[in-house]
């Protein structure tokens, strides 16, 4: 298949001096000397997620409402839309409701199973207590107004509809380059505006020459960028460094990972949801510092189970393991019960990290030409348990603001012209942070603005602080607990450790990494260059640093087994790192609790990772 032609064939192309052919592509020794062809938008989405499919039909809404049209894209580096899409979910409506209206939204097959009972739990290695009602925050309260739903179902349902009312989508391309204007870059250390994307060339062997199927990429133009690639996304996270956009907190982050059984419907109780928290996360001192995170069960008509836990990447002991942590929940006597039917089987895996900074950890969410929204600002809400509503209300925002702000001078309209007029300064969207500052989003967030920093102080300290700021301060306390290290930062070195012993997996509750990793159906072309990349400068890291210092943690919080350290040939003691890039589910946790962060993560071609169907 011939990516690139099937895009050409659906817009009018402006050809940078180029004369491209088959057989250059395939002989040139330099594929980047290549001039790329273009396209030009009035509003470019990259990710095909909530909030960039919310940002596209607003747009296209307001496009009918006002009879002014704007051309807009969303690029998806998935196969599909929905094929890199995980979360738990249960779903809060309120911002679909206010994208779609009540009637559209309830009509909707994919909310056939409302949350009919929901429970909290505190787990002790063998024992449960279960959280009076009363007590919980009504943030953590769910029956009477949220669904069970398969988000990445979701995101197709919202993929239809952008393309219904003219928003053209297309999956299968991974935006590799952001695209600043003159002045921008590494030589200059300055930033003008950003004017588009530049998705990934594509038939490029291992050893970086090209292959008879090598094509260029193309040059996305647009007026305006809407940056909606989920937590840690690659073209997001430059950008906040290159404009200095993050002034706040430093991001905090948590590991999801997930698994989707299939039970026979006499098993299913539809509408159950219930979250734990304690073992085996935490499981030593109460009072003292342990992982942040908690558990997960959620049943869904008509014989799934959705399970999974998070972990907070700020834990401290570099030999604990997200994966394993997972699988030993799952054989607690409470946990184990609903997969006792002997024709229970796990059909689906997979794993993302998410924001868990909240508030205080937003970045600046506009610059000239561009803005951020979704997950890639981070407005999830981590004691809720939910960002996909705030998601989609900041994909809401930013085109309303977007659209207002491109309307402006109707000369401009690329939907009219077919071009960007080179003349027209790069606009900043400042009315998209105003309004998200003046939305339900930043009171929400507001009101538990501290609850994920408190359980640094320790498990039982957390629970307390966030009980009281759900119940009584909700956020009007004058104080603020501040967190400015990474992620990677809070990794302590293995000496000052224990070490933690992990049984192993029956291959019937519990399994092995591998095993459940053809679950989540991955696939990446294996010639092709690595798209997991050790940064020039951190290059003595994984020699001398990561195993040495803090026994190699890579090995352990990757939930696809992608590092792996192997004896040298020759019976060198030096053990060699060894990067299975094939492997990886996209859930960008190594770009984060690395030490040193001395991973790159860049998109490999477009299609390859995950191909999730009911995540």
């Amino acid at each position: 298949m011939i990516r690139q032609a099937a895009l050409l064939s659906r817009r009018i192309i402006t050809t940078k001096n180029a004369k491209p052919s088959r057989a250059l592509f395939s002989t040139v020794d330099e594929p980047s000397s290549i001039p790329r062809e273009s396209m030009a938008y009035d509003v470019l989405i990259v990710g095909g997620g909530p909030a960039g499919l919310s940002a596209a039909i607003r747009l296209k809404q307001l496009s009918i409402e006002k009879d002014q049209d704007l051309s807009v894209c969303v690029v998806e580096k998935g196969n599909e839309i929905g094929a890199h899409i995980l979360s738990g979910n249960v779903f809060d409506p309120r911002g679909l409701k206010e994208l779609l209206g009540d009637d559209v939204v309830n009509e909707m097959d994919i909310f056939d199973t409302p949350v009919s009972h929901d429970s909290f739990l505190l787990l002790s290695k063998e024992k449960s207590f279960e959280v009076p009602h009363l007590l919980l925050p009504s943030q953590l309260k769910n029956v009477g107004k949220n669904f069970i739903i398969s988000l990445s179902q979701l995101c197709r349902k919202l993929g239809e509809k952008a393309e219904e009312l003219g928003v053209e989508v297309y999956p299968g391309f991974s935006a590799s380059e952001v695209l600043y204007s003159s002045g921008a870059g590494e030589s200059s250390g300055s930033v003008s505006s950003v004017y588009g994307i530049a998705t990934r060339d594509v038939g490029i062997g291992k050893d970086g020459t090209p292959k008879e199927t090598f094509e260029r990429g193309m040059e996305l133009h647009a007026r305006q960028t809407l940056f909606a690639e989920g937590a840690r996304g690659s073209c997001s996270e430059d950008i906040i460094k290159k404009f200095g956009l993050r002034t706040g907190n430093s991001q905090t982050y948590g590991l999801g990972i997930k698994e989707v059984w299939e039970v026979p419907e006499e098993g299913i109780q539809p509408g159950f949801v219930q979250h734990t928290l304690g073992w085996p996360l935490q499981q030593e001192s109460l009072m003292k510092r342990q992982p942040f995170g908690g558990s997960f069960i959620y049943h869904q008509k008509p014989n799934l189970i959705h399970v999974g836990m998070v972990v907070g990447l700020d834990y401290e002991n570099p030999y604990l393991n997200p994966y394993k942590e997972f699988q030993r929940w799952k054989t607690h006597p409470e946990i184990r019960k609903h997969f006792e039917h002997e024709k229970a089987q796990c059909i689906s895996y997979g794993a993302r990290v998410l924001n868990e900074g909240g508030y205080h950890s937003i970045p600046k969410l506009t610059f000239p030409g561009g803005a951020l929204i979704g997950c890639s600002a981070g407005f999830l809400n981590s004691i809720k348990i939910k960002g996909t509503h705030t998601a989609i209300k900041s994909g809401m925002v930013a085109a309303e603001a977007a659209f207002e702000q491109l309307t402006a001078d109707v000369s401009n309209i690329v939907a009219e012209s077919g071009e960007i007029n080179s003349e027209e300064p790069a606009l900043e969207l400042t009315s998209y942070e105003q309004g998200m500052e003046k939305s339900w989003v930043y009171e929400e967030l507001h009101q538990v603005r501290n609850c994920n920093a408190a359980f640094h102080y320790g498990f039982i300290p957390g629970l307390l602080y966030s009980g009281i700021a759900a119940h009584v301060l909700k956020g009007k306390e004058p104080w603020t607990f501040r967190n400015n290290k990474s992620d990677s930062d809070q990794t302590l070195a293995a000496e000052k450790c224990e070490e933690i012993q992990y049984e192993s997996p029956d291959g019937v509750l519990t399994f092995d990494l591998l095993t459940n990793l053809q679950r989540s159906g991955t696939y990446h072309d294996d010639d092709q260059p690595a798209h997991l990349r050790i940064k020039e400068n951190l290059a003595e890291v994984p020699k001398f640093t990561s195993m040495q210092t803090f026994a190699a943690p890579e090995t352990r919080f990757c939930p696809a087994g992608v590092y792996e350290y192997i004896e040298n040939e020759g019976g060198n003691a030096e053990e060699k790192l060894v990067i299975n890039a094939q492997n990886c589910v996209h859930c960008k946790c190594c770009s984060i609790k690395m030490p040193s962060e001395y991973i790159d993560w860049t998109v490999p071609e477009g299609g390859g990772g995950p191909q999730y169907q009911v995540m």
